[in-house]
């Protein structure tokens, strides 16, 4: 026993002396120019044990056993292995072999100075200072190329893409995305932010041929996070934030009493015109103003006058005695009449929280990356919030010397809700409650109240004013906008989403032989939509068309299968170098959906079933299967990493097509040139690389819809039992692909030691074979069908500059900027669809806008304003029978092509973005904008706020504009004339387009990376603290006016705001 204790106690003492021998050892990185080496990371060598360097270059190794040693990267520096001691300093030199950047590209990865092609890319420190939901919203302003549109403001909303122009006029636009190597059809929100590694924008033919039919908008590849070689890591995020209306308000009439005197003076002058004295106008504008809607007048009004005294004086203004407060008895009710702003009862200051988890790690074998997620971001409009969940688990295993295999498994569950009634949100009705709240005038109450001014309550919650004298009375109806109330039918009302992603993607790489590699991917893709909608039947709109209730409710559940089948040989040969990738790959999408809507529910707030309502009215479904295969090659060849060459081919099939068209072949040719790596450039100092680069190729779009080489048949119900089948529509058995042929020019360059780095690029893209409706005569049974007969072209130039001006040991000072400037053409149209001219051009009109031959897309086909005549009346051009140019107060006269003018486009002169950043003393500042310049926007919404009042639209909002119309006192002004019912004042025209400029201060972080020493203690490896505003502001030429909603430049303000987001967030490493 005494033998054994002994021997415990030596096996102790020598563990014990073991432990007091190892170091704890602490040390810096730098660079030659004893610059810090943020990030490096310090490893044990033959160990996944290490850590990184902070922001001052800094680190500490805690228990490294003695006679270790150290090994030292960062990426684009050479490797260094030191000695273990308590303190070292290490200093990195650059490696021009690993200096550059390796970014993602089509199937794969590859070296930036060996890119042939046209590609930005946005990294995780990028992404990281960005507050969104989903990682599109932090594209806009930083690739140059890209231009994005934001149709809402929700939190669930997700931005429209162009890539370089616009390439169709009828097919799809929208650029391929690609996630972790597969096509990705999904919902954007279920991919973490906070999991993205990298996201690259491919945008010539050199850069996405591979991806054929797909490809021809350009491809977005979004790459999540993965496992790293080091010892595990732990990251929670804390992110805590507040949500308003970032947009600006229409400067409209808001004070009731203007707002009422300024009905009164388009009543008054209304009445003089008739030649009425103005003591009996005067009293006439009274009467009308105080009737009822039916009557011509205001329908119903907040203010209380005197019995025998007029609401406005003689002088215009409204009388003094008049007090706020209108009491309506009805049915023993008191109601009170109190206006109410619409606009600020529509949105609310709300709540964003975020929270992120994640673990990354692996050793000699492996690598690991997990992370949780869970966001909860309340609407800023009334009725809305959106919750998500996300998951994520992505690994590699060695299993041998010669077989790699990994795993990517992700999972996202959201919900959406929007009690508005968002079905008309994409338009400008009635029942879009953006469009209430706009164009609502200023004296109408939103709620209804009690008589002392309290707003009334019931069973059913806060009760609204619909403006249909339901509970007020028959005379208490607004002329306009009635049977609506959005705010309070956000409430009753039910618009839900619940939406579940679930994907899985498997690899397997097995080295064959000496450089020459097979790689198996396959990816699964799980995408299932629940929506449900009802309609409150208590009030309004509901209780006229529904008074039992109405519910809807659809599902759709998409399935995608992608594999891919690759073959990778790299060799080397003294100088040369050759790359060499072929494969096939196949895609298959099938979509099944199912909808049906009731009516009469039995209890509306108990059961929002369908099996809740007894009345049918509709159902159906349908299911969609769309299938591509491809052969693909691509051959990279350089010498001496001076010269480079690429050549990529992909033979294509897409289900869309005919199965005797069904195949294309697109390809591309790319090179480039690193001059600076020549021997007669060595003394160009100042010069650290400047690159030729070109290339050419052509790829498909097949994005033109499904079916459409088939024939098309409506079944019906017909007698009795008999079904009936018509024709909906003829299909074209020859229809093919929309090909797109890109021409790329490009130089990059890097000066002064790299803190100078740019890029200019010249484009050219022509889409032939372009899909195009054509026409056929009525008698035939149908209307026509596609045919690809049309060409268009995007040309223009990219310029992208990044830089360091200052650089210190504790101060770094970066700026970047963006600009692209590009012109469309549409260069043939189908003769068919030639029903118009413009300035002499061919073409067909589509609402204000002309597409003709040579034009730009989206050219503004309008009549001309001439500003008003002696007597304030609206004016427009026009060509008499001599062709001479003369005015008319009729725009109805102008019927003509020659009398409609070509004024513009809405296609912008160039965009881009800029930012700056600078970080000092482990704090950091970045700032980033985006901005648009030219092109001409029409301005839906000032058109309307500007109307004068008339018989159905008394009651609108108006804008303050309209306080400098044409007078006797101001016959300067080129507004036409305040009068009632002139229906020809505001008539469509160039009036109302605007410049549609815009500058958008897109984010401001200010961040603060808290000093290793304090937390090495506690075995925590960083904190950061940080605040950040998104999407802050924004200018345009018109307050109110936002021009970022759309490319067509059709803006209506009745869209759900965009939201302004302040947040404060914690990240803690461990």
């Amino acid at each position: 026993m005494r033998r054994r204790l002994l021997l415990l106690l030596s096996v102790a003492m020598m563990a014990l002396s073991a432990i007091a021998q190892r170091l704890n050892v602490k040390g810096t990185v730098s660079d030659v120019n004893k610059e810090a080496v943020i990030g490096a990371t310090v490893l044990i060598k033959g160990s996944n044990v290490g850590t990184k360097t902070d922001l001052y270059g800094q680190f500490i190794l805690q228990g490294v056993k003695p006679g270790s040693q150290l090994v030292v990267s960062y990426i684009g520096m050479k490797t260094k292995t030191v000695n273990a001691a308590e303190f070292v300093q290490i200093v990195l030199e650059n490696d021009d072999q690993v200096l550059d950047e390796v970014m993602v590209v089509a199937f794969g990865e590859q070296k930036k100075s060996s890119f042939t092609g046209s590609a930005g890319v946005i990294d995780s420190k990028k992404l990281e200072t960005r507050q969104v939901t989903n990682v599109m919203e932090a594209l806009q302003g930083n690739v140059a190329g890209l231009q994005a549109y934001s149709h809402s403001g929700a939190p669930d909303a997700a931005p429209e893409f162009r890539i370089r122009g616009i390439s169709s006029i009828n097919a799809g636009k929208a650029p391929l995305i690609v996630l972790d190597g597969a096509p990705y059809d999904g919902d954007w929100n279920s991919i973490n932010p906070a999991d993205v590694a990298s996201v690259t924008v491919l945008k010539d033919a050199a850069s996405n041929a591979l991806y054929g039919a797909r490809g021809a908008n350009g491809v977005i590849i979004v790459t999540t996070k993965k496992g790293e070689k080091a010892r595990t890591s732990i990251t929670l995020d804390v992110k805590l934030g507040s949500s308003s209306r970032a947009s600006k308000r229409y400067e409209t009439i808001d004070n009731p009493a203007l707002y009422i005197e300024t009905n009164y003076k388009a009543l008054y002058n209304n009445y003089i015109n008739q030649g009425q004295s103005v003591a009996n106008a005067h009293a006439n504008a009274n009467k009308t103003l105080t009737a009822s809607s039916q009557n011509g007048g205001l329908g119903y009004l907040p203010y209380v006058v005197p019995d025998g005294q007029y609401l406005v004086g003689d002088n215009g203004k409204l009388n003094p005695s008049a007090t706020l407060g209108n009491r309506v008895y009805n049915n023993g009710q008191v109601y009170t009449i109190m206006p109410d702003d619409w606009i600020e009862e529509a949105y609310r200051n709300a709540l964003r929280q975020e929270y992120n988890l994640s673990i990354n790690g692996g050793g000699t074998n492996g690598t690991f990356y997990a992370s949780l997620g869970y966001l909860n971001a309340d609407g800023i409009a009334v009725g809305s919030d959106y919750e998500r969940y996300t998951a994520r688990m992505k690994a590699t295993y060695q299993a041998t010397k010669w077989l790699n295999i990994g795993g990517n498994v992700s999972f996202a569950r959201s919900t959406t809700n929007n009690g508005a009634d968002v079905s008309d949100t994409e338009d400008s009705g009635n029942n879009n409650i953006y469009t209430q709240i706009m164009l609502m005038g200023p004296i109408y109450p939103v709620y209804l109240r009690d008589e002392n001014g309290n707003i009334l309550y019931n069973e059913n919650g806060i009760v609204g004013d619909y403006g249909d004298g339901q509970l007020m009375g028959s005379n208490y109806v607004r002329p306009y906008l009635t049977q609506v109330n959005g705010i309070t039918d956000a409430s009753m009302n039910t618009n839900k989403w619940g939406i579940t992603n679930f994907s899985l993607n498997g690899f397997a790489d097995i080295d064959i032989w000496d450089g020459l590699k097979a790689t198996i991917n396959a990816s699964l893709y799980s995408y299932e939509e629940k929506y449900t909608a009802t309609q409150q039947p208590f009030y309004g709109f509901g209780h006229m068309s529904y008074p039992n209730g109405y519910v809807y409710k659809y599902n759709s559940s998409i399935f995608t299968q992608n594999y891919q089948q690759l073959l990778k040989y790299n060799k080397k040969i003294g100088k040369h170098n050759v790359s060499i990738l072929a494969g096939h790959e196949s895609y298959k999408s099938n979509t099944d959906y199912l909808y049906a809507d009731r009516k009469n529910m039995f209890s509306y707030w108990d059961n929002q079933e369908l099996n809740g309502a007894t009345t049918y009215l509709t159902n159906g479904g349908y299911k969609v299967d769309y299938n591509t295969e491809g052969w693909i090659f691509r051959g990279l060849y350089d010498y001496d990493g001076k010269y480079f060459g690429q050549v990529s081919y992909r033979r294509d099939a897409s289900s869309r097509f005919h199965p005797d068209h069904r195949w294309g072949n697109f390809y591309s040719f790319g090179g480039a040139w690193i001059i600076t790596k020549e021997e007669w450039m060595k003394d160009v100092k100042w010069l650290n690389e400047l690159k030729l680069k070109a290339s050419f190729g052509q790829n498909g779009n097949d994005n033109i819809g499904n079916f459409l080489y088939t024939d098309l048949y409506d079944i019906n119900k017909g007698d009795g039992n008999d079904i009936t089948l018509t024709l909906s529509s003829i299909g074209n058995k020859e229809i093919t692909w929309e090909t797109i042929t890109n021409i790329n020019l490009g130089v990059e360059f890097q000066m002064f030691k790299s803190r100078l780095r740019g890029s200019v690029e010249y484009f050219y893209r022509k889409t032939t074979d372009m899909l195009s409706w054509v026409k056929v005569p009525l008698e035939l049974g149908y209307s026509g069908s596609y045919y690809n007969v049309g060409d268009m072209s995007n040309k223009g130039v990219e310029i992208e500059l990044n830089g360091d001006p200052i650089v210190t040991k504790n101060f770094r000072w970066t700026i970047g900027a963006n600009l692209t400037a590009y012109k469309n053409k549409v260069l043939k149209l189908n003769d068919s669809n030639k029903f118009n001219t413009l300035d002499g051009h061919p073409g067909y009109t589509s609402g204000s806008n002309f597409y003709g031959e040579d034009l730009p897309m989206y050219t503004w086909r309008l009549r001309k304003y001439a500003g008003v005549n002696d007597n304030g009346e609206s004016m427009w051009y026009k060509h008499d029978a001599d062709g001479n140019l003369i005015t008319t107060t009729d725009p109805t006269s102008i019927t003509l092509d020659e009398n409609f003018f070509n004024c513009g486009t809405a296609l912008p002169d160039f965009y881009g973005g800029f930012n700056t950043g600078v970080s000092a003393l482990g704090f950091d500042l970045n700032v980033s904008f985006a901005y648009s310049v030219g092109g001409k926007v029409m301005d839906w919404t000032y058109m309307q706020l500007m109307q004068n009042p008339q018989s159905g639209l008394t009651g609108m909002a108006m804008h303050q504009d309209l306080l400098g119309a044409w007078s006797a006192d101001n016959t300067s002004s080129n507004i036409p004339r305040l009068c009632y019912n002139d229906q020809y004042a505001n008539y469509t025209s160039d009036r109302f387009l605007t410049d549609g400029s815009w500058l958008a201060l897109q984010n401001i972080t200010l961040g603060y990376n808290l000093p290793a020493k304090w937390m090495n203690s506690l075995g925590i490896n960083g904190i950061r603290v940080a605040v950040s505003g998104e999407n802050l502001t924004y200018w345009s030429k018109r307050k109110g006016l936002d021009p970022r909603i759309n490319a067509s430049g059709s803006i209506s303000a009745s869209k759900y705001a965009p939201a302004r987001t302040i947040t404060g967030s914690i990240s803690v490493k461990f």
